[in-house]
């Protein structure tokens, strides 16, 4: 019996507990009151132990780990279980403050995972620049990035006191992946012949995702404010468009080649880094609210764009669970 046979989940279902922490985090508050909020929050805490129960059972199977550790691309959406764990924690904390020492316990196993999580990166990148062609690189190597960014705003959040050398080091780790991860998917569409259709991936949208939630995390340490912060909002708002336009093009080709069933509505576990791509967008851009040029440049214009981002992200992750649950019905 091969690894694909033992499987009982996919490995990349962290992004499930991603996009719908992300959501929780920052979207939720625009469409259900406070009550409301503790009580999704405990149902997403359910959801996530069903999924990381999973996750670990898995782990555990003879013959998964080992091939899964040393692929080069496919390891690294164990980004995606720390992340999840990150966005879990900071939930759990917000919203239901009388389980703060399982919020506690969540961001310490977390730490731990993130230790050995840097080192599988730091090993996987060094194989994949080793031959950067070789491998259909793309944006899941990214997922490093945000590994090492949710792990900052998780260790500001629920332990203030941390030195700062330890929180600078964790954040260089993710600036270091983000550049090392872009310049690997760049070298993999400009050096070989691609189809727009087939071969760009869902996940590419962590390019933007990545650079979002690394902007939350200089928000969230005050390690940089004023005009740098306004600028560097306007750079990922600009690579987010891009990104999407691109996407975009993408649909529609395959709309037309594949019908809107095959084409754009058909279930795939990596489509939720884009829920989260989204909901990360929306929760760096409302804490640039704090921000000193902010107030003066860019209020009136977040005053109207955070609204109907917040429907958006709302709209992505209506169609995301309506896929989901036609899948799982085998319709």
């Amino acid at each position: 019996m091969d690894v694909i046979e033992k499987k009982v989940i996919n490995p990349a279902s962290g992004a499930i507990v991603m996009a719908l922490g992300i959501f929780l985090h920052g979207v939720m508050s625009h469409f259900v009151n406070q009550s409301a909020e503790r009580w999704f929050a405990l149902t997403f805490l359910f959801l996530a132990i069903v999924i990381y129960s999973k996750l670990v059972r898995q782990l555990f199977q003879k013959g998964f780990l080992t091939p899964f550790l040393n692929n080069p691309v496919n390891s690294f959406v164990i980004g995606s279980w720390i992340a999840g764990f990150s966005v879990l924690g900071i939930v759990l904390e917000h919203y239901t403050p009388l389980l703060h020492s399982l919020a506690v316990g969540v961001a310490v196993i977390n730490s731990f995972l993130s230790v050995y999580f840097i080192y599988i990166s730091i090993r996987n990148f060094k194989r994949l620049w080793q031959r950067p062609t070789f491998h259909a690189t793309h944006g899941v190597v990214l997922l490093s990035a945000v590994a090492a960014q949710s792990l900052v705003v998780l260790w500001v959040k629920m332990f203030p006191n941390l030195p700062d050398l330890l929180i600078f080091s964790a954040f260089a780790f993710g600036v270091f992946f983000y550049m090392n991860g872009l310049i690997l998917i760049l070298k993999r569409y400009l050096a070989t012949g691609w189809s727009i259709i087939e071969d760009w991936t869902n996940t590419n949208c962590i390019i933007h995702g990545a650079l979002s939630i690394t902007g939350l995390a200089i928000i969230t340490t005050n390690m940089l404010d004023g005009l740098f912060l306004y600028y560097y909002w306007l750079f990922v708002l600009v690579v987010f468009c891009f990104v999407e336009g691109v996407e975009i093009i993408r649909a529609v080709k395959r709309v037309q080649q594949k019908g809107w069933r095959k084409g754009i509505f058909t279930y795939h576990i990596s489509q939720w880094s884009r829920n989260f791509t989204f909901g990360m967008f929306f929760a760096f851009t409302m804490a640039m609210g704090g921000n000193s040029y902010e107030g003066n440049l860019l209020n009136e214009f977040h005053h109207f764009f955070l609204p109907v981002l917040a429907w958006v992200v709302l709209l992505a992750l209506l169609i995301e669970i309506t896929l989901w649950a036609r899948a799982v019905s085998g319709r």
